[in-house]
């Protein structure tokens, strides 16, 4: 990969990991989850089928997500008092038209995948007809905050929240280290002693990024009230047993979805587990290479030239 320094608006440094391929051929933005990055497994399998088509991808590493090349054991920190969140949708539109700005005869796609499908989703949504992108993919998309938060206050769904608070807990501490701003807004002591995602919203991540709260939170950035918006080709790929969603609110993204939206169900995939192959030592991860043949389909309706590598 190819990693570019873009300089945001306000002033801080967005992270963007690049495959390359030939000039004017297709670009896919790839947007990883909470706590991921470019190096995520299923983000270097997006790349992987991206760059086997011939195409191009711009890896978007959200802020204080990107890894150091050299040891990808260590984040590295951004530069305004702020980190990211499942809402947060100004550096995706940033990229989007940066990268339409360098080559407007270039076909745009993007990929979102968990939180990133909920932010993709969302800026779809309230972009509508004027979304500079010409069809997406969103994989295991939470698409209710408050109802996942819930969903995932369970035996099997406090191993993923512990997981991912460990990392948060350690970037919330060092923000209000490094800057007033975070310390006068992130209540730490309670921010340390959370053991849910509600918890941890509420005590740091939403007054960090300005909302009243975790339910203030919740409610303003999940993609499900922004479904309906949706004017791009947009394929929402799902599982059943997915532990950060509850059934009910498949059924209802399916009930706001515009005509837009394609959704695939199965019953089984888990959270990004979409696991195939006939033996048990040589899995194929099918979601990823589903995920870009569907955008391949659309390129082809789209009148744009695509070739496997």
């Amino acid at each position: 990969m190819r990693r570019e320094a873009l300089t945001t608006p306000d002033g801080d440094e967005l992270l963007i990991d690049h495959i390359e391929g030939p000039l004017g051929s297709p670009r896919v933005i790839v947007l990883h989850g909470l706590e991921g990055s470019s190096n995520s497994v299923y983000a270097q399998g997006l790349l992987f089928e991206i760059r086997r088509r011939g195409w191009r991808g711009a890896a978007m590493n959200f802020r204080s997500c990107a890894r150091d090349p050299a040891d990808l054991a260590r984040m590295l920190p951004n530069r305004r008092p702020r980190m990211y969140h499942s809402g947060e949708t100004g550096d995706l539109d940033f990229l989007a038209r940066t990268l339409t700005e360098r080559e407007p005869g270039s076909r745009l796609f993007a990929i979102g995948v968990s939180l990133g499908g909920n932010v993709l989703l969302k800026w779809l949504g309230e972009q509508g007809a004027n979304a500079p992108v010409d069809a997406a993919v969103a994989i295991s998309t939470p698409y209710d905050l408050a109802a996942s938060a819930g969903h995932l206050d369970t035996t099997l769904g406090r191993l993923y929240t512990q997981r991912f608070l460990v990392t948060l807990k350690r970037k919330a501490a060092e923000a209000t280290r490094r800057f007033p701003e975070a310390a006068g807004r992130i209540d730490l002591p309670r921010t340390l002693a959370s053991r849910t995602f509600r918890e941890f919203d509420d005590a740091a991540n939403a007054p960090l990024h300005g909302f009243a709260g975790a339910d203030d939170y919740y409610r303003r950035a999940s993609s499900l009230a922004f479904l309906g918006g949706i004017a791009t080709p947009t394929l929402c790929l799902s599982a059943e047993d997915d532990p950060f969603l509850p059934r009910a609110t498949l059924d209802r993204a399916r009930a706001a979805a515009s005509p837009s939206v394609e959704f695939m169900v199965t019953k089984r995939g888990g959270h990004i587990g979409f696991v195939g192959g006939g033996l048990p030592w040589r899995p194929s991860y099918w979601a990823e290479t589903f995920a870009v043949d569907w955008l391949e389909e659309k390129s082809k309706g789209l009148g744009v030239e695509a070739s496997r590598g």
